[in-house]
């Protein structure tokens, strides 16, 4: 694998994950429709296109010559519902097969799928594998599973197909995004001395985002018959939201002592999206196990804000994608 195409590679998680890419010597084309802009560093192995994964005449003739696609791609996130449906469903999942089949027309060597752990909605099972049943509440959820059957009509012997459900992803990025939990309450804890908890109960699994691209760069190098057709759930630590807004607390106290104290304040809350991650077959099937923990990204976190890297945090739209999408009229 040695040249490789991104979909979405300019997003949150492509920040991060192409710089690493480009430093592992990979050549690298990024295809996305830079609603948030691109940070990403000059390099004589990367070409940004800027496009939109529904116009397959621009997409397809990109494929020729690439071995492998990560398609990060999407209208993220379960705040999504706020914007028109139409446009979840045409980028989330109208498009997904007809890029899956021109990969494969073009000779790609390997498809894969980046979807998300929150396609198992609520459980109470105390440990969610990749055979649970998927429980979607929102329409993000909901597009990203059903993308995944669609995935395996296509698999083939010389065409390796994987399909990846991490967990939230938090941590410091290039073009971070103050929309996912543990960002969330990093931000308030920092910027406003007081986490505001919403429910507090909720189990929900996160994953430091340099973990993330381990993941997905693994992907890339794992043997075929290891993972082809396969599932993998990534997403080792699992805690409760007040759990969290404890964690934060602790790391922002000792980043910031001069803060004074951090409360916590809890109010209700009607997303009830629970479930506890059992990622024991990636380790199991690859060796995989993350290298940081939350407490890490918090920390990392913290020192971006400490920096000025992270300024006008509440109100700058870009560090939210929704708002940014409202706000450019996304469509």
């Amino acid at each position: 694998m040695e040249n490789v195409l991104i979909t979405g590679g300019a997003g949150y998680v492509g920040h991060v994950l192409t710089p690493r890419l480009l430093q592992s010597g990979y050549q690298v084309t990024v295809y996305d429709k830079l609603f948030f802009g691109c940070r990403l560093p000059n390099h004589q192995k990367l070409r940004v296109v800027q496009g939109d994964i529904r116009d397959k005449e621009k997409l397809a003739p990109l494929f020729k010559g690439q071995d492998a696609v990560l398609h990060l791609a999407c209208i993220s996130n379960d705040a999504s519902f706020e914007l028109d449906e139409r446009l979840s469903k045409t980028i989330n999942y109208d498009c997904f097969e007809p890029i899956v089949t021109a990969a494969k027309e073009a000779g790609v060597k390997r498809f894969v799928y980046c979807s998300s752990s929150s396609v198992y909605g609520v459980s109470n099972s105390p440990d969610v594998t990749e055979d649970h049943p998927l429980v979607p509440l929102t329409l993000y959820n909901k597009f990203k599973g059903m993308c995944e059957p669609v995935l395996w009509k296509h698999k083939s012997d010389d065409f390796t197909c994987v399909t990846i459900r991490p967990a939230t992803v938090c941590g410091y990025s290039r073009r971070t995004r103050l929309d996912l939990s543990v960002n969330i309450l990093t931000n308030h804890a920092v910027n406003k001395g007081v986490i505001t908890v919403f429910g507090g109960l909720q189990m929900r699994p996160n994953l430091h985002i340099e973990d993330m691209v381990d993941a997905y760069e693994l992907m890339l190098t794992a043997p075929h018959e290891k993972i082809h057709g396969e599932v993998f759930n990534i997403g080792f630590e699992n805690h409760s939201i007040a759990d969290i807004a404890l964690m934060v607390q602790k790391i922002v106290s000792e980043e910031f002592p001069d803060k004074g104290k951090i409360d916590i304040v809890t109010t209700p809350s009607d997303d009830n999206r629970s479930y506890h991650v059992n990622s024991d077959k990636v380790f199991r099937l690859l060796g995989y196990r993350p290298k940081r923990t939350i407490e890490d990204a918090v920390r990392d976190l913290a020192r971006a804000f400490r920096n000025h890297l992270l300024d006008d945090s509440f109100d700058n739209d870009w560090y939210y994608n929704v708002r940014t999408m409202k706000r450019i009229g996304a469509t």
